[in-house]
């Protein structure tokens, strides 16, 4: 006799991220005081990624959206990044903030999906991401974040915060085993944190992702620099 099958929950992407199956999203972000930082730089990176093949890009506020948006009609999945009163929470924690970056022109929104104390619940960031015409990606660092997430309406979630809060691995690779667990149940996600290499992304969407966000390994040579300058000093 065979042994019954679990049942997973059916989750039907929206047409908009169902056609990023397989893709290369890259994050085009600079950290403020970095000379890239300037928009006019944020526009060059994001159409350098794309003329190397990325399908979708992530940018960091309204102003790189409006800029990006104005040269190309890619995905663009946006969020912003502000410190919070009493809270850890900085992706995109408000829903003023949500309608800003949809407004800016974000297909999707992206936001802190963590059970991080928070400002505002998770429901309404969603709310006013559908509100505003946009997709309501959740940053996620557990499994049970991601459960959350699709119960509080995301259209999709993201191990971007894996090893960002103190309740995830706190690990210098990627996530892979967060991986399995979200495919294992059903799960659409997109694989993000730490895929600093090709080969690790083609794992990542071996693993089940949906679609790969790399960010700093392309983007940020400020941050490619320091992993060699570290490596040559040695222990």
């Amino acid at each position: 006799m065979n042994s019954p099958s679990r049942t997973v929950p059916l989750i039907t992407l929206p047409e908009r991220l169902a056609a990023l199956r397989g893709a290369l999203i890259v994050s085009v972000q600079a950290d403020d005081g970095s000379p890239l930082r300037e928009v006019t730089h944020i526009v060059a990176l994001s159409r350098a990624a794309l003329l190397g093949g990325a399908a979708a890009l992530r940018l960091r506020s309204p102003g790189d959206i409006r800029a990006v948006r104005a040269v190309t009609d890619v995905p663009v999945i946006g969020l912003t990044k502000q410190a919070q009163p009493d809270s850890a929470v900085y992706i995109t924690a408000t829903p003023a903030e949500v309608t800003a970056v949809a407004q800016a022109g974000a297909d999707v929104v992206a936001f802190d999906g963590t059970d991080l104390p928070r400002p505002h619940p998770v429901t309404e960031l969603v709310a006013a991401a559908h509100a505003a015409g946009a997709l309501a990606m959740a940053d996620i660092s557990t499994l049970d974040e991601a459960r959350a997430a699709y119960a509080a309406g995301a259209d999709i979630v993201g191990t971007t915060m894996s090893g960002y809060t103190p309740h995830s691995p706190q690990q210098s690779g990627p996530d892979f085993a967060l991986m399995r667990a979200l495919h294992a149940e059903g799960l659409p996600f997109i694989a993000e944190g730490r895929l600093n290499s090709p080969e690790l992304a083609a794992q990542a969407l071996a693993t089940g992702a949906h679609a790969v966000v790399v960010g700093s390994a392309i983007t940020r040579p400020d941050h490619v620099t320091r992993w060699f300058a570290d490596a040559l000093r040695g222990p």
